[in-house]
């Protein structure tokens, strides 16, 4: 006999979970008093806030494929894991979110912290349910474990009601995980796909989805070069390709270079591999038509939901992208080199080119510098705004370097996806860049970071403002600063408060050594660098926008 809560912790780790991220609550204590039990076989790591859990979770299931899992308590403490849950599903990545819930006898009387999870999560994630039954534990953990990795992979909410968990019974634990082939892509789509590739004049390959293997990025990349087809990945995937390959022209995504919305414009044939064509990766959906674009695509999916879901593709080919591009012949031709040379040199000017920056602190030279030191073996993170450009547009990808970065624009996403990582990779330099603000969203979570010895080294680019937002002031309402400056605290001794390295970089001839040193701090470090409020962009300064805007205005 066991209770549900051991069934699910047995479950979870036959299903090939070690680690869960949460916040404790009293109506999943059966689960959390299984834990005590598994020697750490399953580790809880204790968050500060579920929003930083699940965070936490979204960006382990990003970096390690396997679903990360988040627990929570009812009521507030789902609603707060909400934007993990929103964040997963936007980057298509596996998790599951344990909800605890009211006792089923207490159910649509609005009880203490009472939510309808199928209906607050059914758009939100993959699959929203609740067990009703212990017996059925089992059973609907095996099938959220398969709905979050397969087809397109996903978040998956499970409510637990607190009797369901205390419940006895002889149903056993699940003894193991289910291995899953994704389709195989048909002879006669690949033959097309081929035939279409070799009659065009611009081909153009985009790269989308969650992780790929070794073996996947190795056949695209093979495919690729010997055929001199450039490629692009969508918005925040470019740590898919190595950025050293000639054939690499950067990232669609907000704030694209004027190079690759050329791409996009002005191919002809698009093999996009498990790409989901989103607003931000289409420029608002005016790069291609929606919904019989110019260009013809060849849309490679492992969902079939995904297919024609905003263009109708000339092909679409519903199978493992992966297993798609390990299809392809060795290579095609065509008359495409002056394209692809074109676009790789833009993609390289973007980041040689860029003028050094007003203000104390510039980060063309600290990027370059982090470039030159840092090895391969690193995981960078950040959340939203316009500091994203650094991490994201001025660092060159390489094998074994990852980035972890939210689809879905979530500020506050980075600390806790440095800690998720640091966790995951321990061996690994994790570095956060955050924005002041979208610092202020889950900083807290450094405490976490402490408690389970993860070191990870976060800047925090101080421009006293939210930045993007400003930005957008300018040029629609040019010299009316309204909601967007920030009064911060002193960073560097906030990360010194948590038990970290802290230090304030005020000249960018500082940066080289206060990095040093942070990267030798035995339980991370926080640097505080001062940026100014008029480098938002590396291009453009806010009074070029603001004067764009006021011209705008007359």
């Amino acid at each position: 006999m066991r209770n549900g809560g051991q069934l699910v912790v047995e479950s979870l780790m036959a299903l090939g979970a070690t680690r869960a991220f949460g916040v404790p609550g009293e109506s999943y204590l059966a689960v959390l008093d299984a834990l005590h039990d598994t020697g750490g076989k399953l580790d809880f790591v204790l968050c500060r806030q579920e929003g930083g859990a699940a965070f936490m979770a979204a960006a382990h299931g990003k970096l390690t494929g396997s679903p990360g899992i988040c627990m929570v308590t009812r009521g507030p403490g789902a609603t707060n894991a909400a934007i993990g849950v929103h964040t997963a599903m936007q980057d298509s990545v596996p998790m599951i979110l344990l909800v605890g819930q009211v006792a089923t006898d207490m159910k649509e009387r609005e009880a203490f912290q009472e939510i309808d999870y199928r209906a607050v999560f059914g758009t939100m994630a993959k699959w929203a349910t609740e067990i009703e039954q212990v017996e059925r534990i089992p059973e609907i953990l095996s099938r959220a474990w398969i709905t979050a990795t397969t087809g397109r992979p996903g978040p998956v909410v499970v409510a637990l009601p607190e009797d369901v968990l205390m419940a006895q019974t002889e149903v056993p634990p699940l003894t193991g995980p289910a291995k899953v082939y994704e389709a195989e892509p048909a002879a006669d789509a690949v033959a097309e796909a081929v035939a279409q590739l070799q009659q065009a004049e611009r081909p153009l390959i985009v790269l989308g989805g969650a992780e790929w293997t070794g073996p996947a990025r190795a056949a695209l990349q093979g495919f690729a070069e010997a055929s001199d087809i450039p490629i692009i990945t969508s918005f925040r995937y470019q740590d898919q390709v190595d950025s050293a390959c000639a054939c690499f022209c950067g990232d669609a995504g907000v704030g694209m270079t004027a190079g690759v919305k050329a791409l996009l414009r002005d191919a002809d044939v698009v093999l996009a591999l498990g790409t989901r064509f989103g607003e931000n990766m289409t420029d608002g959906y005016t790069l291609l038509e929606v919904p019989q674009p110019r260009q013809r695509i060849i849309h490679v999916h492992a969902s079939d939901r995904e297919i024609g879901k905003v263009y109708q593709p000339a092909l679409g080919v519903h199978a493992d992208p992966g297993r798609f591009v390990q299809a392809l012949p060795a290579k095609v031709s065509g008359p495409w080199t002056a394209w692809r040379s074109e676009a790789r040199a833009a993609y390289l000017g973007f980041i040689n080119k860029a003028p050094a920056q007003p203000g104390p602190v510039d980060m063309v030279a600290v990027c370059k510098h982090m470039r030159e030191v840092l090895g391969t073996d690193v995981v960078l993170t950040n959340g939203a705004g316009n500091f994203t450009v650094w991490p994201t547009r001025f660092f060159r990808f390489r094998p074994g370097m990852r980035l972890l970065a939210p689809q879905s624009g979530a500020m506050g996403y980075g600390v806790p996806a440095a800690v998720a990582a640091k966790l995951a990779r321990p061996k690994s330099t994790v570095i956060c860049f955050a924005g002041d603000g979208d610092f202020q969203m889950n900083g807290q979570e450094l405490s976490s970071a402490r408690q389970a010895g993860a070191a990870v080294i976060v800047l925090v680019l101080n421009n006293g403002t939210y930045g993007t937002i400003r930005a957008h002031q300018e040029r629609e309402f040019p010299e009316r600063v309204s909601g967007t400056s920030i009064v911060n605290p002193d960073f560097a001794a906030l990360g010194r408060a948590y038990g970290l390295h802290g230090e304030q970089v005020a000249r960018t001839e500082d940066f080289a050594a206060a990095f040093e040193r942070a990267l030798a701090a035995p339980h991370g470090a926080v640097l505080e660098l001062d940026i100014a409020a008029e480098a938002l962009t590396p291009y453009r300064t806010l009074s070029e926008i603001r004067a764009g805007g006021l011209a705008a205005k007359q």
